[in-house]
């Protein structure tokens, strides 16, 4: 069961799986399943006979969340212990993706698993009660924390800034926020060969993933720019100068050593996705126009 099928996770996870005759996947969504609701979820894992349950659904409406905290934890927090109570009872894996809002980006050095988390944010603080809500239920499962997240689908940097480039001619971007661009399809195909090893720990384990790399907001929008052939100037500024509501960490880097070593996974690099992505997207495009 993939939860938040209609989000970018969700949808490149459906590319992914739908040439898999081997695996029965139920793929939901608000729409078609409330996981607000535990007895809603009870329901549909007794009725399909689940045994993996992929958790992609969030609230990740950042700035929101500052003024809308009941929602913000009802879905990141309540709702993954719905999701992991229900588990635990039926004996499934439980795939959690969580972000590297749970730091407070005041390191200078790559993050690890074993880092102690500390929010600033109410968004950040909501996904940290989500995984505490997974460990707290006792089932079986994985944590991955994940950062800077982008694809061909939904609503994301990248596809903003391909927007805004072919639209104006300046912008400004902030300079000193560190992280690396992640490819929700590369995400996606980790999950599933990590499941494919057929993971059989005891408990929940954390892993942080990311694209290879690292680069400035500022940075990614002028390589975004350059990559898509449009002329919009791009400078940099400071977090100061381009306020919001909620705040982000400054660095937001991954060692991502444990996750590879552990599964053998090959992680590409940040702007190899990039360049792929945003050929998806023109590719997109002239089959529209």
């Amino acid at each position: 069961m993939i939860t938040g099928a209609n989000g970018q996770l969700g949808r490149c996870l459906r590319d992914i799986l739908q040439d898999r005759d081997d695996i029965c996947c139920y793929y939901t969504d608000v729409d078609t399943l409330d996981i607000c609701q535990e007895a809603q979820v009870e329901a549909f894992v007794t009725g399909h006979a689940i045994g993996t349950i992929i958790n992609a659904a969030a609230y990740t409406a950042v700035d929101k969340a500052e003024q809308d905290m009941e929602n913000a934890f009802r879905i990141n927090c309540e709702a993954v212990g719905n999701l992991a109570n229900v588990a635990k009872r039926h004996h499934a894996f439980m795939v959690h993706i969580s972000t590297d809002y749970v730091y407070d980006g005041c390191t200078y050095r790559p993050y690890t698993e074993e880092d102690r988390p500390h929010p600033i944010s109410v968004y950040g603080s909501s996904k940290l009660a989500g995984e505490e809500a997974l460990r707290q239920s006792g089932c079986r499962g994985i944590i991955i924390r994940t950062e800077w997240l982008y694809s061909e689908y939904g609503h994301n940097f990248v596809k903003t800034m391909l927007k805004v480039g072919s639209e104006k001619e300046r912008i400004g971007v902030v300079y000193d926020q560190i992280g690396a661009p992640t490819y929700a399809g590369d995400l996606a195909k980790t999950i599933i060969q990590i499941l494919d090893t057929k993971p059989k720990a005891e408990g929940v384990e954390l892993f942080l993933y990311a694209n290879e790399g690292s680069i400035s907001w500022f940075e990614l929008a002028k390589t975004i720019m350059e990559e898509a052939g449009l002329r919009c100037t791009t400078n940099a500024i400071l977090t100061s100068e381009y306020p919001t509501a909620a705040q982000r960490p400054s660095y937001s880097l991954f060692n991502l050593s444990k996750i590879k070593n552990r599964f053998g996974i090959e992680i590409p690099y940040w702007k190899n996705s990039l360049s792929l992505v945003i050929n998806k997207l023109k590719n997109i495009s002239k089959k529209m126009a």
